[in-house]
Parts: structure tokens; C-alpha cells; sequence
């Protein structure tokens, strides 16, 4: 994964911000929004894509852009760097394959704990019982 290749192949469109702001939120355009086109990207391998695909099919568009948006402060170049910080942290993060999990086995030690353990709690409870008066 080349990062600065990446960033290349981002495009922003900066957008006014919604919400309570007052004159400010109005007049400036801060709230940044990140478009990533993964079909026509040259910096992802055709396995990246798919992984990619697969694991972030729930933030695709149809066209299968991923849009990620910053309004968090008030400088639009701050918001910049915020959603690009977040776009790579997402493609790092869904990039790395899960260790294949190993089953195992409980040794003898821990069964043998567990049913002294078990036994123990029996007989702590039996003792708490109202003895039977027959």
C-alpha cells in the first residue's frame, strides 16, 4: 500500500457545515468530504480491493466510492487532515488479516482445578440449607 499514491488519488469537496454555529457555520465552508474511488484506484492490488470490498461493503456507495466527512473544527485544513488521518487508519486496519484461531484443549491441571472448584462451591452451598428435620 503506497500512501502517497493514495493521497493523490483522493478527491475533497469542501461543503458548510450543519448545525448551531451561528455566522460563521453560514459563511465558511469547513466541513470536508473525502471521496475514494477503489474500482479505478492504481495504488490498491486487485487482492486489496477485494479484501477492501469484502470488510467496508456497509460505508460503499453504489459506484463503490467510499465518502468520509470532518466538521469536527473550525479550519478546513485541519478537517482536511483529519478525515485523511481517519481514511488511512481505516484502510490500515481493515488491511490486516485475522490469525487463523487455533483450537485447544483444556490441560489437565485446569480440569482437575475446576472440578475441585465446583466441588468446593457444592458443599459451601449445602451447608447454607435448612437442615431437614425428619
Amino acid at each position: 500500500m503506497n500512501i502517497s499514491q493514495i493521497i493523490k488519488e483522493l478527491n475533497f469537496k469542501a461543503i458548510r457545515s450543519s448545525g448551531a454555529g451561528g455566522q460563521h457555520v453560514n459563511k465558511v465552508s469547513s466541513k470536508v468530504e473525502l471521496t475514494f474511488d477503489f474500482e479505478n484506484s492504481n495504488s490498491l492490488s486487485e487482492n486489496e480491493k477485494n479484501i477492501l470490498r469484502i470488510k467496508l461493503h456497509s460505508k460503499l456507495t453504489k459506484e463503490k466510492n467510499l465518502i468520509l466527512f470532518c466538521d469536527e473544527t473550525r479550519s478546513q485544513h485541519r478537517n482536511k487532515e483529519l478525515v485523511i488521518k481517519r481514511f488511512l487508519e481505516l484502510l490500515r486496519t481493515n488491511l490486516i488479516r485475522n490469525k487463523k484461531r487455533r483450537p485447544t484443549k483444556p490441560t489437565k491441571a485446569s480440569i482437575k482445578r475446576k472440578a475441585e472448584n465446583k466441588k468446593r462451591i457444592s458443599v459451601k452451598k449445602t451447608l447454607r440449607k435448612k437442615p431437614k428435620l425428619d
